[in-house]
């Protein structure tokens, strides 16, 4: 019932507080319920039992023809103006409503089953002192529940307690931002004491004060007043629903929202009906032929009135008019009686025939094998199937990066020490070798504490390691040292580390791969095996990192007695802050480094610094008058921080890879040849993002500039958006040109678009979070639209998830062109839904993405197939049809028009009755539908070597307003043709026998028998792709027709059913007299000569890219799939971003004193039970770059 009273509900005056602070107490539901908050239930369905049959028929009824077609069927009720009983309307449109109504019953069924589901898992809460197992959907705010080890966050709680060190959490998010790292949660020390004591937690009465529901993922404000003591919470204190927790064997937490008022709910955006462009178009399409034809009807009943004035007295005698009725009561009943008879301008047969070629299309998509993931056994999904010709007119991509780009796993993969590099493989001549899954694997059996799964494959390393290299020590020393990483041994020897960043974790990894294994910490010590030897080294302080310091320092006493700071960071900030000595040193490790950025690595560099006792001790002491100071904390920390990490000694750097998805950088590529712009909308900090759009060809070096859009004021932001603006097209205006019109149906809706401008060359763009923050204000947001557009690719980082949904909105707004929005994590539903097409990456953890999808599959680089080959194919197939389909039936209603002036404009049809009726739901049905399911201008191969063949849906060449008026005025030649050519042949002819054959039904036979065969011809010339169905299809309705017209006119049914088969032996004496066959010939001829004529001039003169890709494809064997290549080494000059993504805080985290809680030895639970199925063992599907071949100077060749 929830839209229906969310629809009535204002509707009766009943009026919604807008909720503007949030108060609740633990353990107090009367209090709580007085508020009526929402429960924990959610509601993802549109309809009910009750509100089922009235919403439904009103969204059916809204579109256009539907209500046409009731108007018709209550006409046709009327006997005076009926001229076809009115059941030949009834009978298609209740079809019609009844398939999109059980559609969208069966389609809202499943949300009812996923809403169910979810709504009956089963959770313990703490009830009247006892925890009781309760459903999610009857958990109310207030209430405390317990959460065990890989159970998911049932509502937004507030932490209270947990079995770990410090109370912490450790929980994946990758339901709500795609990220499959563990994320740290911590509970107040106050409540944390209660533990998982039931009494405690029972008699916690503990009021919160908070802010009211919304969709911020990131940020929490709040209140906990509790025994006269008010505590500050924040959001590392709160768990999220749609979280899963890891690694923590229970935990306790207080509900502040529930259900709908959840952020991941909040975040999922309003759920929009979306239609398809040509759906508009066919609205305003059906509103003209709706005008079109009531002046046909009203150029017919004129014509009538003049006729019944002038002739019709002459008839009189024997077809006397009714009592009462005079030429203008007859000319007013001929018009609404020529509604009826024309009305197959617009028949209800197209409206089933467009669900059922999307339906098929939908199909297509979901059975495409190369869509398929083995891995994770998860296929591609068409969840809409609406909107498959949309996926052929793409113009914008926005993507999101994390998880969708990239895999979020990251490797050790190259570093540089004492300016040597290792990680690469060179052959005997020097010549690089590209490292595959074959290459050799350093072999760490040595050391019993390697990690398995950790692969290498330059030996030189490990040797230089293990020989006793003290640089090389000194480096994985500190790789082992300096971080904020938890390890958890769960048996002897198995290490599991629990990083905040996977750069983090892998870099840790590599350090203990390498012999030195961080084991432990204690807020005063860590402990490490270095080469198999136990070291516990004193740990003094954590210079913790921060964005603006972009580095962070750890100060160790060894246990011989020697002070030692290590520390890591960015390079530009670690190169200031070293020692002179270290000049050489530091140009040779700049040249791996942009090596390493060549390859989009993310590096970190590696800094030493041995340090007196004495000056330690002095420092310490102000350390800590520092750090308890009231007043300017922060920068007295920062002031001794800058102190001692001064002449530091470099020691080398790292490079990490941050995984992309497999194909992606050739997705991209072919993307950006069908001239498909891509936007990556992330919520990473700028050097990640700009590495990951370098290594997956988005940044490229030879864009002539890439720029960076930072500033912190508006000003700033305008000034340096107008600053691109002008270098990329400097004669541009300074004001963007806004061309206002009107579209929509009945033209009401006002339109603003913001014309392309011609660049000369590529350029990228790069915009901050904050900076766009200002750049989508109403004053600045053309400016940024203009500057961005211009740009092949656009890169925003630190976006909110609301950002990235007005990013879309923007672009939708004022360019016009068709968005697709693509993401894996609930950060991304906003986006999702904001655009016209919706795509989710499937597979990961998270699945709120793909419920909040159009289209759904498990790898990023699917998209190419999607949009290049299913999407084309669609949008073809579907223009294909509409043109065809208004072109017979106009081409029919056009011959009533030009026999109401042989007939006294009376109504009467020309065709046969039961051809009528046939005419649309048989003996044209099926060849239209097998060239709308299985057409295609070339194979999916051809479609991935010319990507370029994207074009035309871009531009929407292939079905528009001009293509219908083209389309009316073939019609308006053919049934010109078909009438007169056989009106002409019969008017004074006779049979062989010399009897006459000029009667009506012999007249309406011909020209019904010219029409359908011109038709079928027309067709097989629209057809490119024959197959065996098509052909059966064809010929079989052919065959149908023929065969139905003897039955329906012969002996036998005209006897038992006299009145409605009156049309007795026409066929018998028509089709079998020469001349009837010639004139269908001669017909025929006439009507498609001229048609094959101007194809083939088109084509001789204005070749299309279609036409020139089928010629190639005909002199052309199938073109191979590309050889793999080794990816090129970019030449940088930028330098690599630094591979830090964790947040502040955790120094003080791992420093704090009730760190030293003991840990458990507990069984570390199986995560994934489910092993690989049979196909995942198979080999993944690569994905190559497709590079066009040079034509030969005889074949046409596509556009360059």
């Amino acid at each position: 019932m929830g839209s229906v009273t969310s629809y009535f509900g204002p509707l009766c005056g009943e009026e919604q507080k807008i909720e503007e602070e949030r108060r609740f107490r633990g353990n107090d539901r009367p209090f709580n319920l007085s508020y009526h908050y929402a429960d924990n239930a959610i509601t993802t369905s549109k309809y009910s039992l009750f509100s089922f049959l009235p919403l439904n028929l009103f969204e059916q009824f809204r579109r256009l023809a539907n209500a046409y077609f009731l108007s018709l069927m209550l006409l046709q009720l009327i006997p005076q103006v009926s001229s076809l009983s009115w059941f030949t309307t009834a009978v298609p449109l209740i079809l019609v409503l009844s398939i999109t109504a059980v559609k969208d019953a069966s389609d809202d069924i499943n949300r009812h089953r996923s809403d169910k589901q979810v709504n009956n898992r089963m959770v313990n809460v703490l009830i009247d002192g006892e925890l009781r197992s309760e459903k999610w959907m009857n958990v109310q705010v207030g209430d405390i529940i317990k959460l065990e080890n890989n159970q998911f966050v049932t509502a937004d709680l507030l932490l209270l307690s947990s079995s770990e060190p410090l109370n912490l959490v450790y929980v994946e998010t990758a339901e709500l931002d795609g990220e499959t790292n563990l994320k740290v949660k911590q509970a107040l020390t106050v409540t944390g004491e209660m533990g998982d004591n039931i009494h405690a937690l029972a008699a916690f009465k503990g009021e919160v004060r908070c802010e009211p529901p919304n969709n911020r993922l990131d940020k929490f404000r709040g209140t906990l007043s509790l025994d006269g003591q008010t505590y500050s919470l924040d959001n590392d204190k709160v768990l999220l629903r749609g979280c899963t927790v890891r690694n923590t064997d229970w935990c306790f937490g207080v509900v502040i929202f529930g259900g709908p008022d959840t952020k991941l709910m909040q975040n999922s955006g309003k759920t929009t009906f979306k239609r398809t462009s040509i759906d508009h178009l066919m609205n305003v399409l059906v509103l003209c032929i709706f005008g079109f034809l009531a002046f046909m009807c009203s150029v017919l009943a004129i014509g009538n009135g003049i006729w019944e004035v002038k002739e019709g007295s002459v008839f009189t005698i024997f077809l006397p008019l009714e009592q009462g009725v005079n030429a203008a009561l007859s000319s007013f009943l001929s018009f609404w009686s020529y509604v009826i008879v024309l009305n197959t301008m617009v028949p209800i047969s197209l409206y089933v025939s467009v669900e059922i070629i999307r339906l098929g299309n939908s199909f297509y998509i979901d059975w495409d094998r190369k869509m398929y993931y083995p891995k994770n056994d998860t296929p591609a999904q068409a969840r809409t199937t609406t909107l498959n010709e949309e996926l052929g007119q793409i113009k914008y991509i926005f993507s999101d990066k994390t998880g969708t780009l990239t895999q979020n796993i990251m490797t050790f993969n190259k570093c540089s020490i004492n300016g040597k590099a290792y990680g690469e493989l060179f052959d005997f001549s020097g010549q690089r070798v590209e490292i595959t899954e074959k290459t050799e694997r350093v072999d760490f059996s040595w050391n019993k504490l390697a990690d398995p799964k950790f692969s290498f494959h330059d030996h030189s390393l490990e040797e230089t390691v293990r020989e006793g290299n003290p640089e090389a020590q000194t480096f994985f020393r500190l790789l082992a040292l300096c971080h904020t990483v938890m390890p958890e041994e769960k048996k002897e020897g198995e290490l599991y580390y629990q990083a905040q960043s996977p750069d983090e974790g892998a870099l840790v990894t590599a350090a203990r791969n390498f012999g030195f294994v961080f084991r432990s910490r204690t807020p005063e010590s860590i402990t490490a095996v270095e080469m198999g030897r136990k070291v516990v080294y004193e740990l003094l302080a954590v210079l913790d990192f921060n964005n603006v310091r972009k580095r962070m320092s750890v100060i160790v006493r060894s246990p011989e007695g020697k002070l030692t700071l290590f520390c890591k960071g960015a390079d530009t900030i670690i190169y200031e802050r070293l020692h002179p000595s270290c000049n050489k040193l530091k140009e040779v490790t700049t040249t791996h480094l942009n090596e390493y950025a060549g390859d989009g690595l993310r590096t970190l560099v590696l800094a030493y610094k041995d340090l007196d006792e004495g000056y330690m001790d002095e420092w310490k002491l102000r350390h800590h008058e520092a750090s308890t100071a009231m007043e300017g904390r922060e920068e007295r920390l920062d002031e001794l921080y800058e102190e001692i990490e001064k002449d530091m000694m470099l020691l080398g750097a790292t490079a990490v890879e941050d995984k992309l998805q497999d194909g992606v950088p050739q997705t991209i590529e072919q993307l950006a040849k069908a001239d498909i712009k891509i936007w990556v909308l992330t919520g990473d900090k700028q050097e990640t993002a700009e590495n990951i759009g370098y290594s997956c060809n988005m940044l490229r070096e030879e864009m002539k500039e890439i720029f960076v859009v930072a500033a912190n004021t508006a000003e700033g932001v305008k000034e340096e958006l107008q600053k691109a603006r002008r270098t990329m097209c400097p004669q541009a205006e300074e004001e963007p040109t806004l061309i206002k019109a009107r579209a929509g149906l009945f033209w009401l809706q006002k339109t603003e678009r913001v014309e392309d401008e011609k660049v000369d060359g590529d350029y990228g763009l790069i915009i901050n979070g904050h900076s766009l923050a200002f750049g989508l204000e109403k004053d600045l947001q053309l400016e940024l639209l203009r500057t961005a557009c211009m740009c092949q690719t656009v890169i925003c980082c630190r976006v909110t998830p609301l950002q990235k949904a007005q990013v879309v909105q923007l672009v939708k707004k004022y360019k016009q062109a068709v968005t697709l929005a693509i993401g894996d994590g609930a950060n991304d539903v906003s986006m999702i839904k904001a655009a016209h097409i919706g795509v989710g990456i499937s597979g990961q953890e998270g699945m709120q993405a793909v419920l909040s999808s159009d289209f759904s599959f498990a790898q990023f680089r699917y998209l190419q197939r999607l949009l290049l080959v299913h999407g084309r194919w669609s949008y073809l197939r579907m223009c294909k049809f509409l043109g065809y389909f208004f072109y017979k039936n106009f081409t029919f209603t056009f011959v009533h028009f030009w026999y109401a002036f042989f007939c006294g404009f009376s109504a009467q049809t020309v065709y046969d009755e039961w051809f009528i009726t046939l005419y649309n739901m048989v003996y044209t049905a099926l060849p239209v539908l097998g060239m709308s399911l299985f057409d295609q201008d070339v194979n999916d191969r051809w479609s991935f070597q010319y990507p370029q063949l994207y074009a035309p849906g871009q531009l929407n060449l292939y079905f528009s307003k001009k293509a219908f008026v083209r389309c009316m005025m073939h019609s308006c030649y053919s049934s010109l043709i078909l009438f007169f050519i056989p009106w002409a042949a019969m008017h004074d002819t006779v049979r062989d026998d010399g009897k006459d054959i000029a009667d009506y039904q012999s007249f309406a036979l011909l020209a019904q028998t010219c029409l359908l065969i011109v038709m079928n011809i027309q067709l097989c010339l629209d057809t490119n792709y024959w197959t065996a169905v098509n052909h059966f299809f064809v010929w079989g309705s052919l065959a149908a027709y023929f065969a139905i017209t003897l039955t329906i006119y012969s002996n036998g049914m005209f006897l038992i059913f006299t009145s409605s088969f009156p049309f007795v032996g026409t066929a018998r004496n028509s089709l079998n007299q020469p001349n009837v066959w010639l004139t269908i010939f001669l017909t025929s001829l006439l009507c498609i000569l001229p048609v094959v004529a101007f194809r083939f001039i088109l084509i001789q003169l204005r070749p299309t890219i279609n036409d020139k890709v089928r010629h190639t494809v005909r002199k052309e064997a199938l073109p191979a799939p590309a050889p793999r290549r080794p990816p090129a080494r970019r030449i940088s000059t930028r330098r690599s971003g630094y591979a830090f993504s964790h947040a502040q805080g955790f120094g003080d985290l791992v420093t704090s004193r009730r760190f030293l809680l003991k840990m458990p030895l507990r069984s570390r639970p199986v995560m994934f039970t489910q092993a690989d199925s049979a196909l995942a063992q198979s080999q993944p599907q690569h994905y190559r770059t497709i590079a066009e071949e040079p034509r030969r100077p005889q074949a046409a060749a596509g556009p360059q």
